[in-house]
């Protein structure tokens, strides 16, 4: 499972011209289950995204997790994470999940956040979504659990 996570200070997403989520302070998430992934994976990343300390302290130093700032997240399922250019100039998808095994191990990583007392909003797996992103840094990283 990856997890391009980005700290921002706003985000929204839109399927079809209507908001479906939206957050202030927090992480976005873009999120893409890999096959072979299992609920392990969504709970190690979920636990890994909630702890990821990216936010700054008092000295401007990244001491302070999303937890610590009490932030929300914004998990938006993203297979092209796992897109593959190394050949050719047309990705390849072929290590992403399909969508029957992808979307509960998403729908578990969404639950995982929630268990751990963190307000989620989310995209609509599968749709053409419009991401608005307030990039807060810029701050970006790609998380990876023990199986991606």
């Amino acid at each position: 499972m990856r997890a391009i996570v980005q700290r921002v200070s706003r985000a929204s997403v839109s399927v079809n011209g209507e908001l479906v989520g939206k957050i202030g302070k927090g992480l976005v998430i873009l999120l893409g289950v890999r096959n072979g992934d299992s609920e392990n994976d969504a709970k190690f990343l979920a636990d890994k995204c909630a702890h990821l300390r990216i936010f700054s302290d008092h000295e401007s130093k990244f001491n302070l997790s999303c937890q610590d700032v009490r932030g929300e997240m914004l998990v938006v399922s993203q297979f092209t994470v796992y897109g593959d250019a190394r050949k050719g100039r047309r990705p390849s998808f072929t290590d992403s999940a399909p969508p029957e095994i992808a979307e509960p191990l998403y729908q578990r990583f969404i639950a995982n956040l929630q268990e751990l007392g963190f307000p989620v909003a989310a995209g609509v797996f599968g749709a053409m979504m419009l991401v608005e992103i307030h990039n807060d840094g810029p701050v970006t990283l790609i998380l990876e659990s023990q199986g991606g």
